[in-house]
């Protein structure tokens, strides 16, 4: 996946929000037991119960998301309504309507604090166009930021990110090319739904959700 470029550290503790306090940095994705999220730039499944949950849980919010996720995103969900979306790509040229392109994952979280104070970056080098970013901006609240694939994106969240929601479908894929990133023994797991057991989809699938936090 198009990605950030090399992670800066130190970790995220200075990204705020309009009040100064710590931002949320929650990955959410969605994958098969062995771990696949991906095939052919494409869900390989249709669960309409977690389209609806990443709805829930992202809306309001700024979400951060690879150039091919953008992509991959059907053309009537572009940009995701409601949130500021944040597209990470190497090509500075690079625009779409209704997208923050940045070039680096630091970069990415910036604009996403600044979007959650409702802030125009102006020449932060944050964003392609500023305009855009104010615009954004509207669709931004709370305290939180999700980042949302792809899979190198996700890859570089983790030493970031102090959040994960991760859906676990009982489904096996064939030759899947993508895939959901470690989390080491620093994460634990909150919550899961349901508690045991599986629930059961209406598209005939099993799944459950799981909640984790990073010590």
């Amino acid at each position: 996946m198009t990605s950030a470029e090399a992670v800066r550290e130190p970790a995220r503790a200075t990204v705020t929000n309009g009040s100064g306090a710590p931002m949320l940095i929650g990955m959410i994705w969605a994958q098969t037991p062995d771990g696949v999220i991906g095939k052919d730039n494409d869900m390989p499944w249709h669960l309409p119960e977690d389209l609806a949950h990443f709805k829930r849980v992202t809306m309001g919010h700024p979400v951060i998301m690879g150039r091919k996720s953008w992509d991959a995103l059907p053309e009537r969900w572009r940009p995701l309504p409601g949130r500021s979306n944040i597209v990470l790509t190497r090509d500075r040229s690079w625009r779409a309507e209704g997208a923050i392109a940045v070039h680096s994952l630091q970069d990415a979280l910036e604009a996403a604090s600044q979007a959650v104070r409702g802030t125009d970056p102006q020449d932060t080098g944050t964003a392609a166009d500023a305009a855009k970013v104010a615009a954004a901006a509207t669709s931004a609240s709370g305290n939180e930021v999700w980042i949302i694939g792809g899979e190198k994106v996700f890859v570089d969240a983790v030493a970031l990110a102090n959040v994960a929601i991760v859906t676990e479908i009982d489904l096996h894929v064939e030759a899947g090319d993508a895939f959901a990133p470690k989390l080491g023994s620093e994460w634990v797991r909150d919550s899961v739904e349901p508690a045991q057991g599986w629930s059961q989809s209406k598209a005939d699938l099993r799944y459950r959700i799981s909640r984790y936090s990073k010590r």
